[in-house]
């Protein structure tokens, strides 16, 4: 890392010069701190009060500051080289007494309450210099001393912030706008950047990105907002800027950043430097970009059926996409490779939507001369994983899953990754080419964690505003639950919520974005999301749909810190989240598994319902009961006998000590069996299936996993290539593992199980059991075995689309409509059988329909009493000449006298005419 130190008197700090923009460094250290401690175990409440959890009222309370950063303290002694000094008061100030105040800062646990008055401009000052709070004994000798955390009072003194919408740079045409009583130029830039805790800032632009600097422009501080500004005027469209700010950083001094700015658009390759644009430019528009048509094929969240597709993985392997367009947004305009032909050909099946993994810019994929290795070896050889770890910081794979910048699109998906211009293009382009294929498209965001906090070169928040934007334990640290090494984020702070909403909505509003998918969307406050949600439905006309990870885990979990945005903490929001109940059930549950757990915690499609002994048959009754909370869309208060032969609501069944049933209406469910954690379905039923099972067996049981998820009530989404057996070489954690345990094959021929050892970071300790498996021939998939899944697939999809019945709307309808038969204690749990009843009900199609799903090695009978001389038939779909499983049209039966036939390892469905 590049990293200076200069003697400077911190308190007169010099203003930074033209050739300070040019400077390789990323930090200047201007005056090191004299107080090596950094620890921040108190808490800013509000602009009048200050908490200091677990401490008494021993003594006497002070905060000391140095605007040269120079304090010196320790234990014992008296306070030293400070320029400021003020007695704090035991007990709450009124800003403090507010019950939002009061609630947000509970998680913090009693201690004393500091109160103090002081003029705003007095507290804004205060804030821009070393502030350390000291207690002491009646000698004035100090007993404790630590840093405080300042969110709060960031938030009390700069609410006007939150009602800004111009934060970053904005070229304007708009000779109106203006700041206060200034009267703009017609043609001008602005530059506008949230940091209240910083001495001094400059912005730097530049010809290109790596041209030396033309300007430095000094900017001014709204002290009503703690926004920085500077105005040129000029149009800089197609210039480059930076920010040089002048910070202090506990522990170690008077600091300046060069930094990139949070907001940027676009940036130049490896994103150092912000790029500067007006989105509206007709230059950064495709032809026929305004006048696009958005699919309207989904009228309500649970119309959605998604496929999650990462943007290298679309085309890295595709050999019908030219080169230069391989791994990259233009791949999708390739409308006659092999890529875009199986899209296409999803779309027409059912698919409404794809979600690409994450396309914001990402810290850890180099955006040019990124490596591309040539790698092979024997079915059971480390010398694949080996080529790709030594290639994993430098090759042009990652899953992405490391922000760097959110409002920016990234560079190594563009053709151009040093013109910030291109990749705003380029990305427009792939959005407008999947929308002409009837395509929604959905991005994967990342706001609980930047890729880097402190003073890291590739921390951009923390370096603007030190100890606001990242969650921060007890002592001051920055949080790490949601991603070990990297920074979580603290969007119940406000101005890290509406970086959150301003990204998401400049996303869809700017490159038409139709729907969101949030990474560990339990750490978000419930509230933020709700307001953002409502947002995006008045900014766009139309609603746009949110969904994600609602895990209950880490420093908020249990709504310690907020009400999350978790699964159990949403109802009645219209937010989705991704249901673990039938996932579990149907592949076998476990994330860790050690090498007997992997095998051993068989699921109902791979093993489970094959069991004989008492406690295999309760466990194949219990996932049984639990696929079908997930076909129910896991609505907390549906009803169903459950296999101890009582009624039960879902939200009475337990799974794992919380309710099984837990959504208040459909659209609050994702259903899933395979995303791009973890193994593919295909791999762990390769661990979890006998290794004698035949290689047309195991293409059904796949089928079993993605019709479940087709059929539950809800959202469906399903993983890119598990429609075509997809396997990862038994990677159980693919976010590094290069193209070549990410790969896609849109010819069918291969799934590439068998193409080595996966990296042994994450897969090591299975090593003994996957050798034997990479190299079984039995095991590996032939064409005809993908062929046949990829046929059947778009079958399910085919039936899921032919009728709302399968994507109802509301609770009240599926209560009303979903009928399970072959249940309670004396049933066959081999056996899934569900009836919709489409009477009255518009775009149902049929008065009624049944689908059984039969997941034994043999053919299964039943007779259900209550549906005795209905009229059943095959659903039209099995009944095409180009129906992907040929068995059902052959051996499928309904009789009114004896009843329903369905062929081992399948699943039929069944309508009743109108």
């Amino acid at each position: 890392m590049l990293f200076a130190t200069h003697n400077a008197d911190a308190a007169k700090l010099s203003a930074p010069s033209l050739s300070d923009c040019n400077q390789d460094q990323y930090q200047t250290v201007l005056s090191k701190a004299t107080l090596n401690a950094s620890a921040a175990r108190a808490y800013w409440l509000s602009s009048d009060t200050i908490r200091w959890p677990g401490k008494h009222t021993a003594g006497s309370f002070h905060l000391y500051a140095s605007d040269k950063g120079l304090l010196n303290i320790r234990n014992g002694a008296k306070v030293k080289g400070a320029t400021q000094h003020i007695d704090l008061q035991i007990g709450t100030g009124i800003r403090a007494t507010q019950s939002d105040v009061q609630t947000r800062f509970a998680f913090t646990g009693k201690g004393i309450e500091l109160r103090y008055t002081l003029p705003t401009a007095t507290l804004s000052h205060l804030l821009k210099q070393q502030v350390v709070l000291v207690q002491e004994n009646e000698q004035g000798d100090v007993i404790d001393f630590t840093y405080i955390q300042i969110p709060g009072v960031l938030d009390d003194l700069y609410l006007a912030a939150n009602t800004v919408e111009d934060l970053g740079v904005k070229v304007s045409l708009n000779a109106s706008e203006g700041r206060r009583h200034i009267k703009k130029p017609s043609i001008y830039s602005k530059f506008k950047l949230w940091a209240p805790t910083v001495r001094q800032i400059a912005v730097c632009t530049y010809n290109s990105g790596d041209s030396k600097a033309n300007t430095i422009k000094t900017m001014t501080f709204e002290s009503n907002t703690g926004i920085w500004e500077a105005l040129a005027n000029q149009d800089l469209s197609g210039q480059y800027y930076k920010y040089l700010l002048d910070v202090f950083i506990p522990g170690t001094g008077w600091v300046r950043n060069a930094v990139t700015d949070p907001y940027s658009l676009s940036l130049t390759t490896d994103s150092k430097r912000s790029f500067i644009a007006n989105l509206n430019s007709q230059a950064l528009k495709p032809k026929g970009w305004d006048e696009q048509s958005i699919p309207s094929r989904v009228q309500h969240a649970t119309d959605m059926s998604v496929y999650e597709l990462h943007v290298r993985d679309f085309s890295a392997n595709d050999l019908t996409v030219r080169p230069d367009y391989r791994g990259k947004y233009l791949a999708f305009t390739e409308y006659q490779s092999n890529g875009m032909k199986h899209l296409t050909a999803l779309s027409k099946a059912g698919i409404t939507d794809i979600h690409l993994l994450p396309v914001f810019d990402i810290a850890t994929i180099p955006e040019t001369n990124c490596s591309n290795p040539k790698i092979s070896g024997a079915p059971d050889s480390e010398q694949q994983q080996a080529i790709v770890n030594a290639h994993a910081t430098t090759d042009c794979f990652n899953w992405g899953y490391d922000p760097f910048h959110y409002n920016a699109p990234e560079g190594s998906y563009a053709t151009n990754a040093t013109d910030g211009a291109t990749r705003i293009l380029e990305f427009r382009k792939m959005v407008m080419a999947l929308h002409q294929a009837n395509l929604r498209v959905g991005m994967d965001v990342v706001y609980n964690h930047t890729a880097y906090a402190g003073q890291h070169e590739k921390s951009v928040l923390d370096r603007i505003v030190p100890g606001y934007y990242q969650r921060l334990t007890t002592n001051g640290k920055v949080e790490e639950s949601t991603c070990q090494t990297c920074g979580n984020t603290a969007t119940e702070n406000n101005m890290m919520a509406k970086l959150m909403s301003d990204s998401v909505r400049l996303w869809a509003r700017e490159y038409k974005i139709d729907s969101f998918r949030f990474d560990l969307m339990g750490h978000q406050p419930r509230s933020v999301m709700e307001k953002l949600k409502a947002s995006l439905a008045s900014d766009n006309g139309r609603p746009i749909f949110l969904i994600g990870e609602g895990w209950n885990f880490g420093e908020v979990a249990n709504n310690t810190r907020f009400a999350q945005a978790a699964q159990l903490s949403l109802n009645g929001s219209g937010i989705g989240t991704f249901s673990d109940r039938a996932r579990d059930a149907i592949r076998g549950a476990g994330r860790d598994d050690d090498i007997n757990s992997i095998v051993n915690n068989k699921g109902y499609i791979n093993g489970l319902a094959d069991g004989t002994t008492p406690q295999q048959v309760e466990q194949t009754l219990r996932a049984a009961d639990m696929i079908r909370v997930g076909l129910a869309g896991t609505l907390s208060d549906f009803e169903m006998k459950t296999a101890q032969g009582q009624p039960q609501k879902l939200k009475d069944i337990n799974y794992n000590g919380q309710p099984a049933g837990y959504a208040s209406e459909p659209d609050e469910v994702v259903n899933y069996v395979e995303n791009h954690d973890n193994q593919t379905l295909f791999d762990i039923n390769a661990f979890r299936l006998p290794v004698t099972t035949s290689h047309e067996d195991r293409a059904r049981v796949q089928v079993l996993g993605l019709a479940l998820t087709a059929f539950s009530q809800g959202i469906a989404y399903f993983h890119a290539g598990s429609d075509i057996l997809r396997s990862k070489s038994l990677d159980g954690n693919s976010y590094n593992s290069g193209d070549w345990f990410n790969r896609l094959d849109w010819t069918y021929q291969d799934n590439y199980f068998g193409t080595g050892l996966p990296p042994k970071q994450d897969n090591l300790a299975l090593y003994p059991l996957m050798c034997p498996l990479l190299v079984n021939a039995n095991i590996k998939p032939r064409p005809q075995d993908i062929a046949f899944t990829r046929d059947a697939f778009r079958d399910l999809l085919k039936i899921r689309s032919s009728s709302s019945l399968f994507h109802l709307t509301q609770n009240t309808d599926i209560k009303k409509r979903l009928h399970f038969y072959n249940v309670g204690a004396n049933q066959n749990p081999l056996l899934i059988i569900g009836l919709l009843d489409g009477d009255h009900l518009p775009a149902a199609n049929w008065k009624s329909i049944i689908y059984l799903i039969n997941v034994s090695q043999t053919e299964q009978h039943i007779e259900i009493s209550e549906l005795q001389r209905r009229q059943f038939q095959l659903h039209p779909v099995h009944l095409d000449p180009q129906a992907g499983d040929q068995r059902i049209k052959k051996e499928a039966k309904y009789s009114a006298q004896d009843g329903f036939t369905i062929p081992a390892r399948s699943v039929v469905v069944f309508v009743e005419k109108n």
